[in-house]
C-alpha cells in the first residue's frame, strides 16, 4: 500500500498545524496550506521532524481556481489524496446591522464555500481508489449560536449540513465525511484575545477566561489542538470506516447544555 497522503487547509498555523503535526506523526504526507510568509519552512521543519514527505501551497482559498490548482499540484507530487482536512477559517464579530458586507462573503468564502469546492476537486481520485476521509473543522457553532456572529455561525452551520451530503453521496465509494466542533481552543490567536479582552473590559485574564471565553463549557479548560488533531487522525483511519455524517463535539460540555 502507498504511504497516505493528507491535504490540511490552513495548517501553517494554530489548529490546523496541530492537526498536520499529528498526521505527520501517523506517518502521513502532508500537503500544507496557508498564508504564513515561511510557510515552506514549516512544513520542511515537519517533514524532517517526522521523517515524512511535504509540499506547502500558498493557495487562495477565495478562489476556485487557486483551490483545484493546489488539489492538482498534490495529486501530481503524491497521486491521489486519501485525507482532505477542511479547517481553513476565518472570523468577525458584529451586530447584524454593523456587519460590512465584504466580511459576510468573505467568512462564507473561506469557512463554507472553500470546503466544498476542495471536497469536490479531491472525490474523483477518492472514489477511483474506493477510499477517501474528508474531515471539516467546524465548531460549537455549527450546533450552537451566539450574538454578533451571524457569518460565522451560518457558515459553520452549512458546513454541517455539508457534511451530511458528502457521507451519503461517499457511502458507496468508500468515502467518510464527518466535522470535528471544538469549544475554545488554546492558541496564540485566542492567548491575543484574551489579552485584548482583558484590558478593553478591565478584568483580569483570569475573569476573562473563566467569564467570558469559557462560560458555556461545562469543563473550564481549553480544548487543546493535540487532542483536535488525534481525533482527525482516528476518524481518518480504517477503525472509522463506519462513522459518517456525523459532527462530534470536543467542546467540554457546551453543547450538552
Amino acid at each position: 500500500m502507498h504511504k497516505k497522503t493528507a491535504l490540511i487547509t490552513g495548517s501553517t498555523s494554530g489548529i490546523g498545524l496541530g492537526i498536520a503535526t499529528e498526521f505527520a506523526k501517523a506517518g502521513y504526507n502532508i500537503v500544507f496550506n496557508g498564508l504564513e510568509a515561511n510557510g515552506e519552512q514549516i512544513a520542511q521543519e515537519i517533514g524532517k521532524t517526522y521523517q515524512v514527505a511535504t509540499k506547502f501551497s500558498p493557495a487562495n482559498l477565495l478562489q476556485v481556481s487557486s483551490i483545484q490548482g493546489m488539489i492538482m499540484e498534490a495529486e501530481a507530487t503524491f497521486g491521489v489524496i486519501d485525507v482532505l482536512v477542511n479547517n481553513a477559517g476565518i472570523q468577525y464579530v458584529a451586530p447584524i446591522d454593523e456587519f460590512p458586507t465584504e466580511k459576510w462573503d468573505a467568512i462564507i468564502g473561506i469557512n463554507l464555500s472553500a470546503g466544498f469546492h476542495a471536497a469536490k476537486a479531491v472525490w474523483k481520485g477518492m472514489k477511483n481508489q474506493n477510499f477517501g476521509r474528508i474531515i471539516n473543522l467546524t465548531s460549537a457553532h455549527a450546533l450552537r449560536a451566539s450574538e454578533f456572529k451571524s457569518a460565522y455561525v451560518a457558515a459553520k452551520h452549512g458546513v454541517t449540513g455539508l457534511t451530511k451530503v458528502l457521507a451519503l453521496e461517499g457511502a458507496t465509494c468508500g468515502i467518510t465525511c464527518n466535522a470535528i466542533c471544538p469549544g475554545y481552543v488554546r492558541t496564540p490567536l485566542v492567548e491575543g484575545q484574551i489579552k485584548d479582552q482583558a484590558k478593553a473590559h478591565n478584568l483580569s485574564e483570569e475573569e476573562v477566561v473563566n467569564k467570558v471565553m469559557l462560560k458555556k463549557q461545562a469543563i473550564k479548560k481549553f480544548t487543546e489542538v493535540h487532542d483536535i488533531g488525534k481525533l482527525a487522525v482516528f476518524l481518518a483511519s480504517e477503525a472509522a470506516q463506519m462513522i459518517t455524517g456525523t459532527s462530534i463535539p470536543i467542546d467540554g460540555g457546551w453543547t450538552a447544555q
